[in-house]
């Protein structure tokens, strides 16, 4: 579960990088939030 949390993080914080690239700045800060509450590390809202 631990890895498939860290791949599903990683690739909603990249789509969130890529969206402020894009200029929606707001909808890419959303996804890195997200992000780091799915990753298993520090603030996890799984575990």
């Amino acid at each position: 579960m631990s890895a498939f949390l860290t791949i599903a993080a990683i690739i909603i914080g990249i789509i969130g990088i890529a969206k402020m690239v894009e200029g929606q700045i707001v909808w890419g800060l959303v996804l890195v939030v997200l992000a780091f509450a799915v990753g298993p590390g520090g603030i996890s809202i799984f575990t």
